[in-house]
């Protein structure tokens, strides 16, 4: 059983230390990438997107829709930044439409 620490510690700093000690941010980051695509992208391109994998640093899309496929390929950049603004650091460096 862990002994109990008498100091003070903000829960942020508590879950940081957790998320660190058993090794979570890998998992966290692939479901906090999902969210995110859903909020950038909106409901429009989310309806056609099947299937989303954060394998290091290369996000994988799978969309159902050939013609978005190449229409979001033209700006596969901005894309990634905007994912990468909004999850507060640079997480994604390839994208690849499927």
């Amino acid at each position: 059983m862990a002994r109990r620490q008498n100091d003070l510690q903000s829960i942020n700093n508590v879950l940081k230390d957790f998320v660190s000690e058993n090794k979570l941010q890998k998992g966290l980051d692939k479901v906090e990438v999902r969210d995110v695509w859903e909020q950038i992208m909106g409901p429009a391109i989310n309806k056609y997107t099947r299937n989303i994998k954060l394998d290091r640093e290369t996000l994988y899309i799978e969309l159902t829709s050939s013609v978005l496929r190449e229409e979001l390929s033209y700006g596969k950049e901005k894309i990634i930044t905007n994912l990468n603004e909004s999850l507060g650091r640079e997480l994604i460096k390839k994208l690849v439409l499927r």
